[in-house]
């Protein structure tokens, strides 16, 4: 069953390079002592009058004034900011959602169910639906992943591990028959590939899941049971969380359980497993065909 800058770099302040030059200052012409200085630009000549010593340069002065008045606001409105930042329910920033309680929110990582391997399986932010009656499962469907699968009921292989389903059949689900049905209270453990050795199988997808996703198993005394995804997990087989995936529960789960990881050419088997946790949300009447 993992930036750049653009080519050319950053453009300049206001998105485009300086394109200007500085206008050279002309010659000065001879003046006479006492008379006003002409002062000659290459394009465009101005008159101006000399500058005094003592007089004070009005517009030097108000420019300097004008470059602090902007220094103070940037520094008031950074200063703002932060307030802000570090307590945005005091100036109503925050957008009204709760977060879920940590039962109902498992932490993931990229989007799968992360945890001890003593932990209880994650449940759905919903109310469980009470236990059904047994009965036989039929067909397990997951519109979500297109799938739509006959069950088969296993038992124990030699070596004491659950059976898994023939490799003749990769559209083929396994149920293991000495645990609850589905839809009884506690956790049902069914079974798929994720590949055979010329094409994908029923499960190939199954790590797609996600949190509230709805499976449906159809029974057969003629009911459907509806299940809710709570987590998905990818678990190294050397520490498969047996006591999560089998442990005894009080409400109805469904347990759905592939391959995953790295496949290893040696062993020709995949280094993890992918399971997926889900929980009895409701039922309803279904045909009884399979």
């Amino acid at each position: 069953m993992t930036t750049q800058p653009p080519e050319g770099g950053y453009p300049q302040q206001g998105g485009y390079p300086y394109q200007g030059h500085p206008v050279p200052y002309g010659t000065q012409p001879p003046y006479q002592q006492g008379q006003p200085q002409p002062v000659y630009y290459q394009q465009q000549p101005q008159w101006r009058e000399p500058e005094q010593p003592g007089r004070p340069q009005g517009g030097k002065v108000l420019r300097s004034i004008l470059i602090l008045a902007a220094v103070a606001g940037v520094v008031t409105v950074v200063a703002g900011l932060l307030f802000m930042i570090a307590d945005p329910a005091g100036y109503n920033l925050t957008d009204g959602r709760t977060q879920l309680p940590h039962k109902a929110q498992p932490s993931v990582d990229n989007g799968l169910f992360q945890a001890a391997p003593t932990a209880p399986p994650p449940l759905p932010p919903i109310q469980p639906a009470p236990p059904m009656q047994p009965s036989t499962p039929l067909r397990l469907v997951v519109k979500k992943l297109g799938i739509d699968a006959p069950i088969k009921s296993l038992g124990l292989a030699k070596d004491g591990t659950i059976q898994v389903p023939p490799g003749n059949d990769p559209n083929l689900v396994g149920w293991f028959r000495h645990g609850p049905t589905a839809g009884e209270a506690g956790p049902s453990i069914m079974l798929g590939h994720k590949d055979t050795a010329t094409r994908s199988a029923v499960f190939s997808r199954l790590a797609e899941l996600r949190y509230g996703d709805q499976i449906e198993v159809r029974r057969q005394d003629g009911t459907v049971a509806v299940f809710t995804v709570g987590g998905v997990e990818q678990a190294d087989k050397r520490t498969f969380p047996t006591e999560r995936v089998y442990g005894d529960r009080t409400n109805a789960q469904l347990h759905l359980i592939t391959c995953g990881g790295t496949y290893n050419r040696s062993t020709g088997h995949y280094t993890d497993n992918v399971i997926v946790y889900a929980t009895l949300t409701g039922s309803h009447r279904g045909s009884r065909t399979s």
